[in-house]
């Protein structure tokens, strides 16, 4: 049976892939950061599902996951990392806590080179393994190509993600790891309805208060309508089967609208209908 390592699967994406993957076959170690979290999905996917306890920026605890994989396995590759559990922070940049820029980087950027560096040894770079070697799966955003206002804490980190997984692709071509970036549009988890809570009237005596309420609810209508987790969860199966996979598939609700055009169009028309979507540009 192959086995793939999925962080972040206590809900979203995470738990989607984990749902795809372990009924197409594979065993999924998972990553969360609760116990109750591990029993739960331990009786949701049963033995096809091993919960792993860590937070994606706990090196040691990184460390002895995969060193509990590796025994797992017995001598055997890992065949994939998916790397899923991120964060994602909002405000004006000029405005925003600097303390809450560095989590962004730490949890979505610094995290997954953990992740990796850890599990690496298991996915092929121990040339003592038995099998194939193995591909990592990384989880950027349409935010990780096109940025958005309110966004850039977030966006920053998935641009940044996208260059690291770029360098790795490279770097791991000694070891023929493969390493893939699936960039998806809104999707259905329940980050939207923590997103409702979170209280922008901190920033009601910036200049941008009310261009960021604006598009707050027009992100929050996107995210609700976005795809299922599931959608994610066959990507991430295409992205670790397929014989001749692409370095990126961008999975986007109304590509041509969300995807395709802004892509085409210059950025100076781009920034103008955002400008006037938000009220960041006078009419």
């Amino acid at each position: 049976m192959k086995s793939v390592v999925v962080t972040g699967v206590s809900t979203g994406i995470g738990f989607g892939a984990t749902k795809v993957l372990t009924e197409a076959g594979f065993h999924v170690f998972g990553s969360v950061r609760k116990e109750a979290d591990a029993e739960r999905l331990k009786k949701e996917f049963g033995a096809r599902f091993t919960p792993l306890l860590f937070d994606v920026t706990d090196e040691a605890a990184v460390d002895r996951a995969a060193a509990a994989v590796s025994e797992a396995l017995k001598g055997e590759t890992l065949s994939g990392l998916v790397n899923n559990a991120g964060i994602a922070v909002s405000g004006p940049l000029l405005d925003l806590d600097l303390d809450e820029f560095r989590t962004q980087m730490e949890v979505n950027v610094t995290g997954p080179l953990i992740v990796t560096r850890a599990f690496a040894p298991l996915l092929g770079a121990d040339r003592s393994r038995k099998g194939a070697p193995g591909r990592i799966v990384n989880i950027s955003s349409v935010s990780g190509v096109q940025g958005a206002p309110f966004l850039g804490p977030y966006s920053a980190s998935k641009f940044a993600l996208e260059g690291l997984s770029e360098s790795l692709r490279r770097e791991l071509l000694l070891y023929g790891i493969d390493v893939i970036v699936i960039g998806p549009g809104p999707v259905r988890t329940a980050i939207w309805d923590k997103a409702e809570e979170i209280d922008v009237t901190r920033y009601a005596n910036s200049p941008y208060y009310p261009s960021l309420v604006k598009f707050r609810d027009y992100f929050l209508a996107t995210g609700k309508a976005g795809l299922p987790p599931e959608a994610l969860g066959r990507a991430i199966l295409k992205a670790l089967t397929v014989k001749r996979p692409s370095v990126r598939y961008a999975v986007v609700k109304g590509r041509l609208m969300n995807w395709t055009i802004p892509r085409l169009l210059p950025k100076r028309i781009v920034d103008r209908v955002i400008g006037k979507g938000t009220g960041l540009l006078k009419s």
